[in-house]
């Protein structure tokens, strides 16, 4: 006799929740099928996913599984509080697995109380050389989980979209879009190609000169404060929320508050001895950011804390 799936799924999901969040991996098989619905569920999502208020918007997580506990604890358990998470899940840290598999359990959990968006490192290409790969390889001793996740990461949304006013997504613009609906119309399906739009999106950082620029990452762009008020102005939005760069206070204002970088990994790598925040946006469209600091550590190696300064 066969149990119905339905009924036996939230039990089931609850459980590995559970698990998850005492940062023990699922079985490779559990991976596998829970990658299966939240295939299901990112398929209709849009390049540019409406959200509601309130919600609260985080940064980089890159794999430090005990921050972005320390932020459910500081921002609320999901579902009591409605997240949407701007991309980089893995690399670096040494719970990308624990991390992105989490996240991605409270999205079938939760489908509409978590939004979870593509950043540059949701990528082939990139987790092969920043950590994400060697660590599949060591907790699952195959690359399976590894192409699991990679293939799962070409169905993120690219941006989000909050009350029609914050435009989210991980890096910045691109010269090649001027609308959201540029946005809604292209194929999200697919590798994170290594120039164009979808490239920039994920990739572009804001700087102080005005117009676009070369980007020192080698692919996106710089823009200018110029182009994110004709952006802005364009699109009816108040304001860019985005990511992808480490901000030493965990948040950081640009643009004459056109543009906010908000960055949720606390002493990057480890090391950088930076402060993270979340950026809680009320049901009346209020901001309010929320700094922490690292979560207490265990059974991390201790080396990683005293790293000399030529790696930085």
């Amino acid at each position: 006799m066969s149990v119905d799936p339905v009924s036996n799924s939230h039990g089931n999901l609850d459980a590995q929740i559970s698990q998850l969040m005492q940062c023990k991996p699922l079985s490779e098989q559990e991976v596998r099928v829970l990658c299966e619905k939240a295939k299901e569920i990112l398929m209709e999502e849009s390049n540019v996913q409406p959200v509601k208020s309130p919600v609260t918007i985080c940064g980089d997580i890159h794999g430090q599984f005990h921050d972005l506990a320390e932020l459910f604890r500081i921002g609320g358990k999901c579902p009591d509080t409605n997240y949407l998470f701007m991309g980089d899940y893995v690399d670096r840290g040494y719970y990308s697995v624990e991390t992105v598999t989490l996240l991605v359990a409270l999205k079938v959990r939760y489908s509409h109380r978590i939004t979870i968006l593509r950043g540059n490192h949701e990528s082939r290409q990139i987790t092969q050389v920043y950590g994400f790969y060697d660590e599949c390889l060591r907790k699952y001793g195959n690359a399976n989980v590894w192409k699991i996740f990679t293939d799962l990461f070409d169905y993120f949304p690219l941006t989000a979209l909050v009350e029609s006013e914050i435009f989210c997504l991980h890096g910045g613009l691109s010269p090649s879009i001027e609308t959201l609906d540029n946005i809604r119309n292209f194929d999200r399906v697919q590798e994170v190609p290594h120039e164009g739009p979808m490239c920039d999106l994920l990739w572009s950082d804001p700087d102080d000169r005005c117009g676009w620029g070369i980007s020192p990452r080698g692919a996106g762009y710089t823009f200018g404060q110029d182009i994110s008020e004709q952006f802005n102005h364009t699109n009816n939005l108040k304001l860019i929320a985005r990511a992808h760069q480490l901000v030493m206070e965990g948040f950081n204002w640009g643009h004459e508050q056109k543009v906010v970088t908000i960055f949720s990994a606390p002493n990057y790598c480890y090391r950088c001895g930076n402060m993270a925040s979340i950026l809680e946006v009320d049901d009346c469209k209020g901001h309010t950011f929320i700094q922490f600091e690292p979560a207490p550590r265990r059974g991390e190696p201790d080396v990683t804390r005293r790293t000399p300064d030529y790696f930085l």
